[in-house]
C-alpha cells in the first residue's frame, strides 16, 4: 500500500457532502481496553439539496472510490495471502426499527418498513481481480450502489474463505465475539482480505433504520 493510503476506510467521505458522518471514534471503549477509541458506525439518512437517501453506518478495509450523483461507489480489499481461521473482536448494537427504504433486497423480498433493522460483520479471502471486479490493485472488488450485480457475493467464484455474524436484535451491551472462517478450498492461496462492519445489512438497497448503530473495538485475526 502506497504510505499515504489508509488499511480501513468508511463512507464518510460520500456523507460529507450531505454535511453528515456516518462513522466516527468514540472513547466508549469494550471493557478492559487498552485503546483509547473505539468506532460508532450510526446509520443515517444523509440529503443534500431535497434529495436525501439512507446510508449505513460503515467501516470496512479498502477505499473510498466517490460519488455518481448521490451513489456511492466503494474498493473492498487489502493484499493478504493468509489463511485467518477466525475473526475476533467485541461489539455492541442497537438495531432499530427500519424507517427508510430504498429497494426490496433480493434476498429478503418479504422485508417492509416496520421491521427490524440487522447489523453485520463480515470477513472473506479471496483471488479477486481488478481486472475482473471493477477496483484496483490494493482493493480489487469494487461495489457500485447503482448496480446489484456488484454487490459482495460471498458464494462468489474467488471467495476461499469466509465467515459472518448477523444482528437482528440490540445486544445487552459490549459483548465479546468470535467469527469462524469456513474455507471452501485447502488449496488456492488469497490474495486479498476483505472485511466488512454495517450498521444496516442493507444499506446497499438504502434501506434500513436510522436508530441502528453498531460500536466495534479490537478487532484482531486469529491463527
Amino acid at each position: 500500500l502506497a504510505d499515504s493510503a489508509p488499511y480501513w476506510n468508511t463512507g464518510n467521505d460520500g456523507a460529507a457532502i450531505a454535511g453528515t458522518t456516518l462513522t466516527e471514534p468514540t472513547s466508549e471503549v469494550r471493557p478492559g481496553s487498552e485503546g483509547m477509541y473505539a468506532a460508532s458506525l450510526q446509520s443515517k439518512k444523509a440529503s443534500l439539496m431535497g434529495i436525501g437517501k439512507f446510508a449505513a453506518g460503515n467501516l470496512f478495509v479498502g477505499e473510498f472510490g466517490g460519488l455518481v450523483g448521490t451513489n456511492g461507489l466503494v474498493n473492498f480489499g487489502r493484499p493478504c495471502t493468509a489463511r485467518p481461521v477466525a475473526l475476533h473482536g467485541w461489539v455492541k448494537y442497537n438495531c432499530g426499527v427500519i424507517d427508510e427504504f430504498g429497494k426490496t433486497p433480493t434476498a429478503r423480498p418479504d422485508l417492509k418498513k416496520g421491521d427490524m433493522d440487522e447489523g453485520q460483520i463480515m470477513i472473506a479471502v479471496g483471488n479477486w481481480t481488478a481486472e475482473e471486479y471493477g477496483g484496483d490493485a490494493d482493493s480489487p472488488v469494487a461495489i457500485d450502489t447503482r448496480d446489484e450485480s456488484t454487490f459482495f457475493n460471498p458464494y462468489g467464484p474467488n471467495v476461499i474463505g469466509y465467515g459472518c455474524l448477523r444482528f437482528t436484535e440490540s445486544t445487552d451491551g459490549w459483548i465479546e465475539f468470535t467469527i469462524p472462517m469456513e474455507y471452501i478450498s485447502t488449496s488456492r492461496i488469497p490474495t486479498h482480505m476483505v472485511i466488512v462492519c454495517s450498521g444496516s445489512r442493507w444499506g446497499d438497497y438504502f434501506t434500513g433504520s436510522t436508530q441502528s448503530c453498531m460500536v466495534v473495538d479490537d478487532l484482531e485475526l486469529i491463527y
